[in-house]
């Protein structure tokens, strides 16, 4: 069982709404404590709804562990937060759930910002993300643009990405990798790295990291290597990005 902490948004196949129905449709069973309840996506326009309180996210998720649902996880991905309040939540529940099931898997997905776009959550929000969450990752997975921002490296190609990779240290998965005419997402645990490769889709797409982070984590829980996680879940998210079955090349850096 994986959970999520991060947003839903109803009528966009973004956030955690989306991760959780990805991995029902590789049969992975998840929890969703929403850090927002929007309508829409707001980059089309008003949202609706709004963010979840501090309090009541931190009530659902004291209704979570008190369902015994932490005893029973293989991992819990954090990604989009509306204030440093749920992050600091979320940290203690990360604390809970690593007391409950020493071997979960915590995978933080630094929701800050994207290319061209800058910073889109409240600069709080990212120190908090970058200060108090990417240190408990076992996988850390954010965008070039957010390990950018986390290591203050500039990352303009597979070379740059993995040098900024490796300040982190660990575990870290980089979407948005900029490759000559395509985009890249490079994996590394430290030791060794690749990258995988496509065609760049024509304009932005919401929501393909999320499904990268789900769907590459879901693969490591079920025993694949790192190698082979990175090639099922981007071959399955440029899918879904293009519109039809992609190829996808793999290279050992």
């Amino acid at each position: 069982m994986i959970l999520i902490l991060s947003s839903f948004v109803a009528a966009s196949p973004v956030g955690g709404g989306a991760q959780m129905k990805a991995l029902a449709a590789i049969e992975t069973e998840t929890v969703l404590a929403p850090t927002t309840l929007f309508g829409r996506h707001p980059g089309l326009g008003p949202p609706g709804g709004g963010a979840v309180t501090a309090e009541m996210f931190d009530g659902v998720l004291n209704g979570i562990a008190e369902a015994g649902v932490f005893a029973s996880l293989t991992a819990v991905i954090t990604g989009y937060f509306a204030s440093a309040a749920q992050v600091d939540r979320a940290v203690r529940a990360l604390g809970s759930a690593r007391a409950a099931r020493p071997e979960v898997r915590i995978v933080v997905d630094p929701i800050m910002g994207d290319s061209g776009k800058g910073l889109y959550v409240a600069p709080e929000v990212a120190r908090a993300q970058a200060e108090r969450l990417a240190p408990l990752a076992d996988l850390l997975a954010p965008n070039a643009w957010e390990l950018q921002r986390l290591t203050g490296c500039v990352i303009a190609d597979p070379g740059s990405a993995l040098a900024a990779a490796r300040e982190c240290g660990g575990s870290v998965l980089v979407s948005s990798v900029p490759a000559g005419r395509e985009i890249g997402v490079l994996w590394t645990d430290g030791e060794e790295a690749w990258l995988a490769r496509h065609a760049a889709a024509p304009g932005s797409v919401h929501g393909a990291g999320d499904l990268l982070t789900a769907l590459f984590t879901a693969a490591l829980v079920e025993g694949a290597s790192g190698p082979d996680a990175l090639e099922t879940a981007v071959s399955d998210v440029a899918a879904f990005v293009l519109g039809a079955p992609t190829r996808v090349a793999m290279e050992a850096l």
